[in-house]
């Protein structure tokens, strides 16, 4: 999560990505959210980013800051969830009380001052407090604000992220329809990582880049098995989750081609603690992950036979007969 008031990284800085690693890969999903941030970017109305947990919102904000705004402009990303007090204060300062005005005011040093020129951007913006969500509906109506003694252009691109809930939290009164409307004028919804799954090589590639950026050593790279049972994987965590298993995996084997075997204890760790209830012998047990993991890699190979097998280490013939004991539909692989 954001912290609850920082500027951009200054101009200039060597650090910052050329795109958003969420963005990365070539699915369908992906190309229409980047025609839509393509879009939004020259605009200067409000842009709510809906996305579910685990996704990099913010890392989407900057770019479309930067593709409307410019990386000189400031970008100041507040988050919503903080103490309400402490939202209030990093929002607006703490200004003295105007006289004979209805603007909004605020300090010199509060986040919506600072972001004068750029864009501010609110994380979990659902989670704002009511007196603050009517303040910024104000501020987004009259386009005005009281600054410094006077009256001033507020002059700042609002940008928001918010959960998938956010419609009903409109429809129930959790949150203003006028702020809601005025924010979402454009609207980018992020598509999870379980309907991308042909994404995660890419993803995966992008990441390694950026630990190796950090951290230095040798170039890395995942098998095609390793990247095939990733690929079938839900994601339920998104890219945070998906981040911390690459981290996991690097961190604990130097190897530069890293197996499908390196991979197993870091997706069995990362799983959440259920009750474990028995099913079946090993020999089924064995049965139903060998059969989940074929139809993974042919799945990811597009149900392309050679190059499945090529991935799984059996000749042809072979993976016909397996799939077919193994009870995966062999009419749909392509020979």
């Amino acid at each position: 999560m954001p912290d609850t008031l920082r500027a951009d990284t200054p101009a200039g800085s060597s650090h910052r990505p050329s795109g958003a690693i969420e963005l990365a890969g070539d699915s369908a999903a992906v190309g229409r959210t980047r025609a839509l941030l393509e879009r939004a970017a020259v605009l200067d109305s409000g842009v709510l980013i809906v996305a579910e947990r685990g996704i990099e919102v913010e890392s989407v904000a900057r770019d479309l800051h930067a593709g409307r705004r410019g990386p000189a402009a400031p970008l100041i990303a507040v988050g919503c969830a903080d103490d309400a007090a402490v939202v209030d204060r990093s929002l607006f300062g703490a200004p003295a009380i105007p006289q004979g005005t209805d603007l909004v005011a605020v300090s010199p040093q509060s986040a919506v001052a600072c972001a004068r020129g750029g864009t501010l951007f609110l994380h979990d913006v659902t989670e704002l407090p009511a007196p603050v969500q009517a303040r910024l509906a104000r501020l987004a109506r009259d386009g005005e604000m009281w600054l410094d003694g006077q009256e001033v252009p507020t002059d700042c691109r609002l940008v928001a992220s918010a959960p998938p809930s956010v419609e009903r939290d409109v429809r129930e009164h959790r949150f203003r329809v006028d702020l809601y409307r005025r924010i979402a004028a454009s609207r980018i919804d992020l598509p999870p990582l379980r309907d991308r799954s042909e994404d995660i090589p890419a993803l995966v590639a992008r990441l390694i880049e950026e630990h190796q950026n950090e951290h230095g050593g040798p170039v890395r790279r995942f098998t095609d098995a390793a990247l095939a049972l990733m690929s079938a994987l839900p994601w339920a965590g998104n890219l945070a989750e998906l981040r911390s298993v690459i981290v996991r995996v690097l961190c604990q084997t130097n190897q530069t081609v890293v197996q499908i075997e390196q991979v197993l204890p870091s997706l069995r760790l990362d799983r959440s603690m259920t009750a474990f209830i028995p099913a079946g012998s090993l020999r089924e047990a064995r049965q139903r992950f060998e059969r989940d993991y074929i139809a993974a890699v042919l799945q990811y190979h597009g149900w392309k036979v050679a190059e499945a097998a090529q991935t799984l280490g059996i000749q042809r013939p072979n993976l016909y007969r397996k799939a077919r004991q193994l009870g995966i539909p062999v009419n749909r692989i392509d020979d």
